[in-house]
């Protein structure tokens, strides 16, 4: 290690020879020297010999002649070295300093920094820099005289050219930083110190004289190419923003009297001095505004966010520190900043908001009444312009034209009621929004999607989020795409519900809504939102004395709304085609079973009847849609904006959206759903099934009013369809007098309103099912079936169950024989013969009048009432001419069975009526109504196995044998598509339905081999594989009722070994079956004989 010399002494004897020697010989190898024993000195010993060391460098750079630039280079970079370690204290120095250093750049023949190493530009630029801030003391503020004007010109002007001319990014970046110490703008704390308010007006003054010349060249850096990087953007937008700032700021200017006073400098130099009076001010702020409109717009779509950081910065300077002498900026600069509010950068969205709530924590644009008209009107101006912008934009330019909308809102605040106080300018904004928010009806999708199933309906509301409402259906507007779009739209029209003049926007755009279809959805959106920004929600308010409108104005105003919504032009909407509600019958020239594949096509093909009305109208009723949803959106945005308060409007709202619960339009249903989970959150309901059951009191009232009126309120039904899928067992009792008027209601309508109280009465059986399931097996429901029955035979109890097996007498024989003669008979038809016979039983004892007599039967429950009414409907319905109807008879019917299957009594002589139009359901329909009627009969045989028996297999079973034959090599021809065809489904059906019913309805061996027989063909490797899934799971039953005969069966058709007798005596057993692997029965029989084993 080199020892450190800390006395000037000891330091002097080292330096001067190498000082000497670099003074008569100016070589790289010298300066190197020098440089390396400046290196032992201590900063204290050096500052003592500053000016001796200092002389032979500035001696070899002012050196006449041509210099080598590595030399040059050299000296600068020990100059620099140098000033870093010691404090330049006298004025003079500093100046002299700064001219040559300066002159190491320039080039007198061209005025222009000279053609020199990139090298020695950046070792110059460094030391200028190092010079500034080794300047002592007030050094640094002597320096800033007018006579230093020339001088300092000279190097800003140098720098200048170099930050933007050069190639290198490291000399940009090196001199602009060079550029924001010599205007004493630079980041460091003590450089220079605090200025009083004389020193700022003396340097205001200074640097007033380089503002054109700065502010010119920097914006000319700005706004250059992207390619140079976000660096150098954001070090000119500093040096610009803290130059201009300075120049220009308030407080100086204030303080500038009208006379100048007279420098104490030459002519030439006086001439170059500024005077800051209003002129100058008024002059210099009209072009400053043409740079910054520039450069907002440059660097407001700068790809890097720190640049666009940076411009916040500017503009939030600008306008804190120069609102009055830059009137004319306030514009492009608040368009800038509020431009940025919704950037797609985290940072820049965080410190535009913050700068956002500053302004309106200082009052910057409330309290300024110059920056408020400018608002005003660059709102206007937006407003006018926005259609053609929403037409003209991309999604990109439209988002950052909406984000300026917004952020002219949040600035104005409440200011925004002067704005809306203007006739004017309130009917340019409402129109604006309204173009925007057109939505785009052509979509034949949105009119086509139905609610085929109401198992949506029942949908528990999952747990809700904090702000239920914040979700929406997907829709799409004509000007736009993007979804962020939109959303700047919301939060538009809250601000205006925020801070506007809430009676005098809702007025205003209930107008609206009703002068024209055209408008109606759009202003109902911006109702919804006004209404939503008002009570607060979602909504960032930057101004704290806001003052919001009390419940009772707010639930006033709600009110008016939902009248004109629920009102009957508003509600009652065409939203389909007359001809698809009623539904056209399918008719087929091929019926039955036969003609199963040429009907599957045939109702594919028609199943949505082609609309004979144009596409007009196919527009029209999605518009009647979408203003349904937006309406049923508002109900839900009300409930929430008013909270419990909202119960009070109940009684007016819940009614209307339970009917559009129900309707058969998807985004009706949907939005209808949404609306009453909003109401749920809202009113405090923890479900909607709670919602509805402490309101079902009034609803079931109004159903049963309206029902009495059906022409008038055709939606009724849909009311109690709602409320059924959305409520448990507490709910039949309300409902069971409206069941009984819907009943009634149904037997005198059901040539025209069949459709919809079916729909009602699936619900209502769907309910009861799942309301009172039923728990017990079948062998204990047929026990206690017939229990019941023999107390009408005999008066001795039931036997206790336990004791049945041991303690059987002869009564107990008897009355299972009676028992089972009585069911035959209802199973064969003769219902009148077993009546008389019940009545003949039950005679003999009334004979003893002082006998109390049999038990008599309790009353029936109301669920099994109702059900046994309802099949009798049923029954009636089964022929209807609709195909719709049909099939939702069929379903109801099944559910009815369901529900009293362990009510023999009630079922058996209903099934007894039902059999005839059900047989004929599955042999002689469509092959839609033929599949669930089959469904239907798996159920019934599950239930009623005895009674079935026979009818089966004399009415049914015949003609799904031969049908499924004669499909059969129509399945094995088809390719991969016949899957997906109705005939390949019902014959699916029927294979999986036929095993069940062979073993529930205990057949007989010779049907049981005609389901084998027509089965058999099935398990064909030809066949579609789940069909041949199915048939083996035919033939698994059948294994369980018959193991002998089907094995035998599967043998004959496929043997897979041959039989060898156990003695030779015996004759071999010789069955029909091959026995080679090529047959396409080996691989199912296989399976299914190693099931039986």
């Amino acid at each position: 290690m080199m020892a450190v010399f800390d006395t000037p002494e000891e330091a002097f004897g080292v330096l001067r020879p190498v000082c000497v020697q670099l003074t008569k010989t100016q070589t790289v190898e010298s300066v190197e020297q020098l440089q390396a024993q400046l290196r032992a000195v201590s900063d204290s010993a050096l500052q003592e010999l500053q000016q001796y060391v200092l002389f032979p460098l500035r001696f070899a750079l002012k050196t006449p002649g041509p210099k080598r630039e590595c030399l040059t280079q050299s000296v600068v970079e020990c100059l620099t070295f140098v000033l870093s370690s010691t404090c330049v204290k006298e004025q003079e120095l500093l100046q002299e300093l700064f001219a040559e250093l300066s002159a190491c750049l320039y080039s007198p023949n061209s005025q222009k920094p000279s053609a020199v190493s990139e090298e020695l530009k950046l070792a110059v630029i460094r030391g200028l820099s190092t010079l500034m801030h080794s300047a002592y003391g007030d050094i640094i503020l002597a320096f800033y005289e007018p006579s230093i004007l020339p001088r300092l010109g000279f190097a800003v002007s140098l720098l200048l050219d170099l930050a933007e001319r050069e190639k290198s990014k490291q000399i940009k970046i090196a001199a602009l930083k060079c550029l924001q110490v010599l205007l004493l703008q630079c980041d460091c704390q003590d450089h220079p110190r605090a200025l009083d308010e004389l020193e700022q007006k003396q340097l205001g003054d200074l640097f007033a004289s380089f503002l054109p010349g700065i502010s010119m060249a920097l914006t000319r850096i700005i706004t250059g190419d992207f390619k140079q990087g976000h660096s150098i953007v954001m070090s000119s937008l500093k040096i610009f923003f803290k130059m201009v700032s300075f120049i220009m700021a308030d407080e100086q200017l204030e303080r500038i009297p009208q006379v100048q006073p007279k420098p104490a400098v030459g002519h030439r130099v006086a001439e170059l001095v500024v005077h800051r009076e209003a002129k100058w001010v008024k002059n210099t702020s009209d072009k400053l505004t043409l740079l910054i409109k520039k450069i907002v717009e440059c660097v407001a779509v700068h790809p890097h966010w720190k640049a666009r950081l940076a411009l916040i910065e500017l503009v939030e300077a600008l306008l804190l520190k120069c609102s009055g002498s830059l009137v004319s900026s306030a514009g492009p600069l608040l368009k800038a900043l509020v431009g940025l509010v919704n950037d797609e950068s985290p940072e820049v969205q965080a410190q535009c908001s913050r700068v956002l709530r500053h302004f309106a924590d200082q009052k910057v644009v409330v309290g300024n009444r110059a920056f408020a008209d400018i608002l005003s009107e660059s709102l206007h101006a937006l407003a006018t312009s926005l259609p053609r912008l929403m037409s003209a934009q991309d999604d990109q330019g439209k988002f950052s034209t909406l984000s300026v909308l917004l952020g002219y809102l949040k600035l104005l605040g409440p200011k925004v009621n002067f704005v809306l106080n203007s006739a004017a300018h309130l009917q340019r904004l409402s129109k604006a929004l309204i173009q925007v928010l057109e939505l785009d009806v052509t979509d034949l999708k949105i009119v086509e999607a139905r609610r085929w199933n109401s198992d949506g309906l029942s949908a528990s509301p999952e747990p809700m989020a904090v702000q239920p409402w914040s979700r929406m259906q997907k829709r799409y507007f004509r000007f736009f795409t993007d979804e962020r779009l939109f959303l700047l739209v919301q939060q538009v029209c809250r601000l205006l519900g925020f801070y506007g003049d809430l009676y005098l926007l809702i007025d205003h755009f209930l107008e609206l809504y009703h002068e024209s279809v055209v408008y109606r959805k759009q202003a109902a959106m911006i109702l919804n939102e006004l209404v939503a920004g008002a009570a607060g929600l979602e909504v960032e308010n930057l101004h704290d004395k806001h003052i919001k409108p009390s419940p009772k104005e707010l639930r006033e105003i709600v009110t008016s709304i939902l009248e004109e919504y629920t009102s009957q032009e508003n509600w009652y909407l065409i939203t389909c085609i007359e001809s698809e509600e009623v539904g056209e019958e399918l008719t087929m020239k091929q019926s039955g079973l036969q003609a199963i594949a040429s009907g599957a096509h045939t109702y594919q093909g028609a199943s949505f009847p082609a609309f004979s009305k144009p596409s007009a109208t196919i527009c029209s009723m999605n518009s009647n849609i979408w203003q349904i949803c937006i309406q049923l959106e508002g109900i839900g945005r009300f409930a929430c904006a008013l909270g419990k308060d909202f119960r009070l409007l109940l009684m007016s709202a819940l009614y209307p959206v339970l009917e559009k619960a129900g309707d058969q339009t998807l985004l009706i249903s949907q939005a209808a759903t949404s609306a009453m989970m909003d109401i749920c959150h809202a009113c405090g309901y923890d479900s909607l099934q709670h919602l509805i059951s402490q309101n079902s009191d009034y609803l079931v009232n109004g159903i049963s009013l309206n029902l009495r009126h059906l022409s008038l309120h055709p939606q009724t039904p849909k009311v109690l369809e709602v409320m059924l899928w959305n409520s448990d067992a507490s709910l039949l009792p309300l409902v069971a007098d409206v069941v009984q008027d819907v009943l009634a209601t149904l037997d005198q309508f059901y040539d025209k309103r069949a459709t919809s109280f079916v729909s009602v009465l699936h619900a209502l059986l769907a309910a009861l099912a799942q309301w009172f399931p039923d728990t017990d097996d079948l062998g204990q429901l047929q026990e206690q079936s017939a229990g019941e029955e023999g107390s009408h035979l005999s008066q001795t109890p039931a036997i206790p169950e336990k004791g049945l097996e041991n303690t059987t007498t002869a009564e107990d024989i008897e009355q299972f024989l009676l028992s089972y003669l009585r069911e035959k008979d209802v199973a064969d038809g003769n219902v009148s013969d077993f009546d008389h016979e019940e009545e003949e039983q039950s005679d003999p004892p009334r004979e003893d009048e002082s006998d109390t007599g049999p038990d008599i039967e309790p009353p029936l429950p109301v669920q099994v009432q109702i059900a046994t009414d309802v099949m009798e409907r049923c029954i009636h319905l089964l022929s209807d001419k609709n195909l719709k109807i049909r099939l939702k008879v069929l379903d109801v019917l099944d559910l009815c069975i369901v529900v009293l299957q362990s009510r023999k009594n009630q079922l058996l002589p209903l099934a007894h009526r039902a059999w005839p139009p059900l047989v004929h359901r599955l042999t002689n329909d469509d092959p839609l109504a033929v599949l669930r009627a089959f469904k239907v009969l798996r159920t019934l045989g599950g239930t009623c196995g005895d009674f079935l028996r026979n009818r089966f297999c004399k009415d049914v079973l015949p003609k799904l044998a031969g049908s499924l034959v004669s499909q059969a090599p129509v399945s094995a021809r088809a390719g991969p598509v016949y899957s997906h065809t109705l005939a390949f489904k019902l014959q699916l059906a029927v294979l999986q339905g036929l095993g069940p019913l062979c073993e529930s309805l205990d057949l007989g061996e010779g049907d049981l081999n005609k389901v084998a027989d027509a089965c058999l063909i099935y398990l064909s490797a030809k066949q579609p594989v789940k069909l041949q899934e199915a048939a083996r799971s035919v033939f698994i039953r059948l294994m369980r009722v018959d193991p002998d005969s089907t094995w035998f069966l599967l043998n004959e058709l496929y043997c897979p070994e041959q039989f060898t007798p156990p003695h030779p005596r015996l004759h071999p057993v010789q069955l029909r079956g091959t026995t080679g692997q090529g047959s396409p029965y080996a691989a199912n029989v296989l399976r299914l004989l190693q099931e039986l084993q």
